[in-house]
């Protein structure tokens, strides 16, 4: 046991205090031989010079973010809205062009229309937004277009519409003069238009009646007769109505004209006119009856 104690510690060059004392424990023990006890010392003291305080990276990740951020700066810095601008320009462009092509029903690119929609129309939307007028017929005369500061309106069955765009047609002088400035609804249906500038249909049915005739009338027997006659007077009022609507239904439907409101009239309007004759172009047009073989 004493010949284990005879070695000393100084001869034993260790780098560090605490790997020195590490090492005269067991020594002072005699357990192990200096070889085996002096290489787990050495090794542990090499770990420890290897190791890296922390926080050694963090100068490196700083920098890498600074680079990023300069980066994002740059990319920031050539950036322009111009560039999306003229992109949607150019978009709204080629879609105004397209749609322009289909509304005009291959007319025009560029909303050159000559008849255009009421929705493309500026007068349209004022008269929509002002909402109808409502004009006696003597108010209505004011604007037959002698008055070339006012506009040119006609009146169809109770309603009124701006032809300013055909004033060529409609105004003094135009072959269709005498419908401006009132509302000639019989006119546009017996064709006379000079005696007929007035709204009262009653008797225009009696154009689209056979004139009565005795010796041809004779073919029918007095009850066939007046069932005949009452189909005939059925089927007249159809033709009147269907000649009267086709005239409403063209300036309503009309992409020239539109509609800007109503003939403002008594209830009881008609009762205070006299009965009119059918006018002499009407009824010259009106023929005999005519039998059927089978009579």
């Amino acid at each position: 046991g004493r010949s284990n104690l005879s070695y000393e510690p100084r001869r034993l060059r260790v780098a560090t205090p605490i790997t020195q004392c590490l090492f005269l424990i067991p020594l002072a023990t005699g357990s192990l031989p200096i070889g085996e006890q002096s290489e787990p010392l050495i090794m542990a003291d090499t770990k420890l010079r290897q190791r890296k305080p922390q926080g050694v990276d963090k100068p490196a990740k700083k920098a890498s973010a600074t680079k990023s951020k300069s980066k994002a700066n740059d990319d920031d810095d050539d950036y322009s809205p111009w560039l999306d601008i003229l992109r949607v320009l150019s978009f709204i462009f080629i879609a105004s062009c397209g749609l322009s092509y289909v509304i005009s029903g291959g007319e025009s690119f560029f909303w050159g229309m000559k008849n255009k929609p009421n929705y493309l129309r500026a007068d349209w939307w004022k008269a929509q937004m002002k909402g109808p007028i409502y004009l006696t017929l003597e108010e209505l005369s004011a604007f037959d277009g002698r008055d070339p500061a006012k506009p040119l309106y006609l009146a169809i069955n109770g309603t009124i519409y701006d032809v300013s765009n055909g004033r060529r047609i409609y105004g003094p002088g135009g072959s269709y003069s005498v419908f401006a400035g009132c509302d000639a609804a019989r006119a546009y249906v017996t064709g006379c238009f000079a005696e007929d500038r007035t709204a009262d249909m009653r008797g225009v049915e009696d154009m689209f009646l056979p004139l009565d005739d005795p010796e041809t009338d004779a073919h029918w027997t007095t009850a066939d007769m007046k069932k005949l006659r009452a189909e005939e007077l059925e089927a007249a009022r159809d033709r009147v109505h269907q000649a009267l609507k086709h005239w409403v239904d063209f300036f309503a439907n009309s992409k020239k004209y539109h509609r800007v409101g109503y003939v403002k009239r008594d209830r009881d309007w008609l009762e205070k006119l006299p009965k009119r004759e059918l006018c002499a172009q009407a009824q010259n047009g009106r023929k005999k009856r005519r039998i059927n073989s089978d009579d």
